[in-house]
């Protein structure tokens, strides 16, 4: 499958325009985490962009949720590395992440949540004017963001990032973007 193919497949799934919008700041920052691990870029790239395909058909029950995105995907011959990342990246499951993709998808998912976030209460409301140390105060904030479980964010260190390495790298994708994001 290409990108092409991926984010067609996004738009005919998903509806909720914020919810393809984290879909593709989930997609650059695996691109550029791929990168500066010297990963497979494109493979990386679809993780992310496909990583939540199942959320609006599994949003009442959250068991079903990467399990049912995996399994249509798989039906569909994506690559079996993809696949398993996706189905771990839902922590709801304790399925462990056990390659460095997964792992990555993992801690990723809820930081660009906390990126737009903090995004949005500047006052400028660009990501932009976002500063990697404005998201590290948002971060110690336990009110700000609850759904960006901190965590797991900071389980980067498991793929050798510190929280300010993998937000500066996260943040820079996602500004890279800025249009596609609305922000």
């Amino acid at each position: 499958m290409n990108r092409e193919e991926a984010l067609k497949l996004v738009k005919e799934k998903i509806k909720n325009q914020n919810l393809i919008k984290h879909c593709l700041a989930t997609e650059a920052c695996m691109r550029a985490l791929a990168r500066h691990f010297n990963e497979n870029e494109e493979k990386w790239a679809l993780a992310g962009l496909l990583h939540d395909i199942d959320y609006e058909e599994t949003k009442s029950d959250p068991q079903k949720h990467s399990i049912l995105g995996a399994e249509f995907l798989e039906k569909l011959g994506v690559e079996k590395d993809i696949i398993e990342a996706i189905r771990s990246h839902n922590e709801i499951h304790g399925i462990l992440p056990n390659t460095l993709m997964a792992k990555t998808l993992f801690c990723l998912d809820p930081l660009t949540g906390l990126i737009v976030a903090s995004t949005l209460v500047l006052p400028s409301k660009k990501i932009k004017d976002l500063k990697v140390e404005n998201v590290l105060n948002r971060f110690k904030e336990k009110a700000f963001a609850r759904g960006a479980n901190r965590e797991i964010i900071k389980k980067c260190s498991q793929i050798g990032l510190s929280l300010e390495e993998f937000i500066e790298i996260c943040l820079k994708a996602m500004q890279e973007i800025s249009d596609e994001l609305g922000l």
